[in-house]
């Protein structure tokens, strides 16, 4: 039996972004978004339910600033009292996970969505995902990049506009492009 594009895109395999079911989801998280982006002056609990209709996990006290954008929504999954700031962008075509109690600045990009470097494999359209895993506590600055395949541990710190192409380690603090411990 032969896999889906959508199949294909969750395992993290190469897969093709113009598929039909594919881009029929990518619709309706635009519907969404467009929902929820004009939604900032509801009160708390009726913006978070908003955000449990199209994520993965929602904890309880967990807020998204308006403007936010995703690809699909149901790849991402926020612990208990995350915070992400205004204007933040998460590319989930895989798993992106946020512990409980991380702060994420204005600006944040999360980019799950990785290509080929062989630009004749590129030109095919293939791309595939790498999942990001944020840990808990962590506090992320405005602006900063974390790349496809990104593991951030409890309790690190990322200063703002840095980008991060490989793992933090726990408690960790790091800052630059790319992103070094200081």
């Amino acid at each position: 039996m032969q896999r889906s594009e959508k199949q294909k895109m969750l395992a993290g395999e190469p897969y093709h972004a113009g598929d039909p079911e594919l881009i029929a989801d990518h619709q309706a998280a635009l519907a969404w978004m467009a929902r929820y982006n004009a939604a900032s002056t509801l009160p708390a609990d009726e913006r978070r339910a908003m955000l449990a209709q199209r994520l993965a996990w929602v904890g309880d006290g967990a807020v998204i600033r308006a403007p936010f954008h995703c690809d699909y929504g149901y790849n991402i999954a926020i612990g208990e009292g995350v915070f992400l700031n205004y204007g933040c962008i998460v590319l989930d075509v895989v798993a992106v996970t946020i512990g409980d109690a991380t702060q994420i600045g204005p600006g944040v990009q999360i980019l799950t969505a990785d290509h080929p470097r062989d630009p004749a494999a590129r030109a095919t359209g293939a791309e595939w995902g790498r999942p990001i895993a944020i840990g808990r506590n962590v506090w992320i600055g405005g602006g900063a990049l974390i790349l496809p395949g990104v593991t951030i541990g409890d309790d690190a710190i990322v200063g703002a506009g840095s980008v991060v192409t490989r793992d933090v380690a726990p408690g960790a603090t790091v800052a630059g492009n790319p992103a070094r411990v200081r």
